[in-house]
């Protein structure tokens, strides 16, 4: 009988532990909740996510650095596009190499008839640069990007990479902040962001394996990084 008691105990335990695997931020907040995806991914099923009303909108990666587009970004966007998503689209930037073969690059795939949201340009790396030089070629960057397309892009980076490179660089641009912690990122001069990146594992039907996951903070939602036609 203890046996049996125990056993039953156990499959109650185990089933409440992958009811809360699969329990995620947007089941529990009213934030406005969104993605981003790129070749990693692989197949995506566009429909299932599209069918899921809690994420509004998509990130997806177009480019990174001169000269690599995404694989699945020609795809990505037009099924995510079909399906419902509000879709924006994004440029991983490599500080040492040459900004306006950067910028066109990214313009081959990041075409403004296609967007519902601004250019977010992904920065992760000073590429092995001094922090003036890594400043300077950013800031050089950003100009472009802004210029091209009419409007302010969207800065994607870590609360670390931050708080070590960017404190009071970038006081002009809205920022998405990366930090996979239960507490809300902190940065060290107080400049607001509008939206956290909260994990890199999160889950959703549609997709196979993990997926990055971020929300508005607080009263920010999408009308804020809308891109202007």
């Amino acid at each position: 009988m203890k046996k049996l008691i125990l056993t039953a105990f156990l499959g109650l335990a185990l089933g409440a532990n992958a009811q809360n695997m699969y329990e995620q931020c947007e089941d529990t907040c009213n934030h406005v909740h969104g993605i981003d995806l790129s070749h990693y991914q692989g197949d995506v099923f566009w429909e299932t996510v599209g069918e899921n009303t809690k994420m509004a909108y998509v990130y997806l990666k177009a480019t990174e650095g001169g000269d690599r587009i995404d694989e699945r970004y020609e795809n990505n966007i037009v099924l995510a596009h079909k399906h419902g998503l509000k879709v924006g689209s994004y440029h991983f930037y490599r500080p040492k190499t040459e900004q306006m073969k950067q910028l066109e690059n990214f313009m081959t795939q990041c075409r403004p008839g296609e967007q519902d949201l601004i250019p977010m340009i992904d920065i992760e790396t000073k590429g092995g640069l001094s922090t003036e030089a890594f400043c300077d070629s950013l800031m050089k960057f950003l100009e472009l990007v802004e210029k091209a397309y009419k409007q302010k892009p969207l800065i994607y980076t870590y609360t670390n990479f931050y708080n070590k490179w960017l404190v009071g660089k970038i006081p002009q641009y809205p920022l998405m902040i990366a930090q996979y912690k239960e507490e809300e990122p902190v940065l060290a001069d107080d400049k607001e962001y509008i939206i956290w990146q909260y994990t890199c594992k999160g889950r959703i039907v549609g997709v196979n394996g993990y997926v990055d996951k971020s929300r508005f903070m607080g009263q920010h939602g999408l009308k804020e990084i809308r891109y202007r036609h």
